[in-house]
């Protein structure tokens, strides 16, 4: 998603300014969003819901999936108009995010110097002509530092559910009309070993609140055949255009 990222300094970007999103352009290409479990009711209404395996970090995180192949986002027209009621709040947050300063705790907001919503003529500036920071970057730490909260819980939640043995691979074959695709590459939430836990274990996610997430997660997946319609959907109009 992010091609240049770097912390905002009032040195660095004294004079930038950030133009409000006013389309999705920017998206068109992305077919997985990041998501955090307080999203998932919102989300799975609309998207898959499924989790993706970290090697490198040996951790699991939860996306939408926005399209069936990468560089498609079936939910961004022609137009850049979002086709869904829901936007995952890591593309409404965009072009800012949060970075690791390398303490333990500690974070910086960083900006995409590489977006075309950044620029330095028009647009709402991210510090004042004294070198304060705006309103504008205050209202994007307030709402970064609770994506943050969020991103914790959501952290927890993937961990307690790798360590009980309760991912496993998704391996999906979805057929519309004489088109058939392979779903894999991601895993989801094992069914059966969930309701297999012990009562002990199932008492202890509802008091952790991982249960709503659980169940949204697992209804959610039955939007891939929505991608799936969407995808010929898109493909007829484009033949049509044709």
């Amino acid at each position: 998603m992010f091609q240049q990222l770097v912390p905002v300094s009032k040195t660095r970007h004294a004079t930038t300014k950030i133009k409000q999103i006013d389309g999705f352009g920017f998206a068109s290409q992305f077919h997985i969003a990041s998501v955090m479990v307080h999203e998932f009711a919102r989300a799975a209404a609309i998207y898959p819901v499924v989790f993706l395996e970290d090697k490198a970090q040996d951790e699991f995180r939860p996306v939408a999936l926005m399209g069936l192949d990468e560089g498609e986002n079936l939910f961004v027209d022609a137009e850049g108009k979002w086709q869904a009621s829901y936007v995952p709040a890591i593309i409404r947050r965009y072009p800012f995010a949060l970075a690791r300063t390398g303490q333990e705790g500690q974070f910086t907001v960083c900006i995409d110097e590489g977006s075309a919503l950044v620029n330095q003529s028009e647009g709402v500036p991210l510090f004042k002509e004294d070198g304060e920071p705006s309103e504008a970057i205050e209202n994007v730490k307030r709402y970064l530092g609770e994506l943050q909260q969020m991103d914790q819980f959501t952290r927890s939640f993937c961990k307690y559910f790798a360590e009980h043995n309760l991912f496993t691979p998704l391996n999906m074959r979805v057929r519309q009309g004489q088109t058939a695709k392979n779903i894999s590459g991601c895993y989801v939430v094992n069914e059966e070993r969930l309701n297999n836990l012990s009562n002990d274990r199932f008492l202890e996610m509802r008091e952790k609140r991982y249960l709503p997430a659980v169940y949204a997660h697992l209804v959610s997946l039955a939007q891939i055949e929505r991608l799936m319609t969407l995808k010929e959907e898109r493909a007829a109009g484009q033949k049509a255009l044709n």
